[in-house]
C-alpha cells in the first residue's frame, strides 16, 4: 500500500503526520487489495474568519477508487470524520460485490 500524504498552505507537524499514518494502517483491514492512499490536508482559504481545516482522502484498489471530502475546526477531526466515511464507502461495495 502506496501512502502519499499532501499538505497545502502549510507545513505539518510530525504528530499530525504520525496520526494519519496510523490511522490509515487500519485501512487494510477493510478491504485487503489496496492499491494507493492519497491524503491532503488544506487550510481553507476564508478571509477574516476562523480558517476550516479540509481533509481529503482517496483510496485506489482494483478497478474503484473512493473519495471523500470533509472540514471542520481541526485536522484530526476533519480526518477521522473522512475516515469514517471512507470505511463505510469501502464497507457498502464490498456487500454490493457480494450479494
Amino acid at each position: 500500500m502506496n501512502v502519499n500524504i499532501q499538505t497545502v498552505h502549510f507545513d505539518a507537524d510530525l504528530k499530525l503526520v504520525d496520526y494519519v499514518n496510523r490511522k490509515l494502517q487500519k485501512i487494510s483491514t477493510f478491504h485487503d487489495k489496496v492499491i494507493k492512499v492519497d491524503v491532503f490536508l488544506k487550510l481553507d482559504n476564508v478571509v477574516h474568519t476562523i480558517k476550516d481545516k479540509i481533509a481529503e482522502i482517496r483510496v485506489d484498489v482494483p478497478r474503484h477508487s473512493f473519495f471523500v471530502k470533509v472540514s471542520s475546526k481541526s485536522f484530526e477531526e476533519s480526518f477521522d470524520n473522512a475516515f469514517e466515511s471512507l470505511v463505510n464507502q469501502i464497507k457498502r461495495k464490498k456487500q454490493k460485490l457480494a450479494a
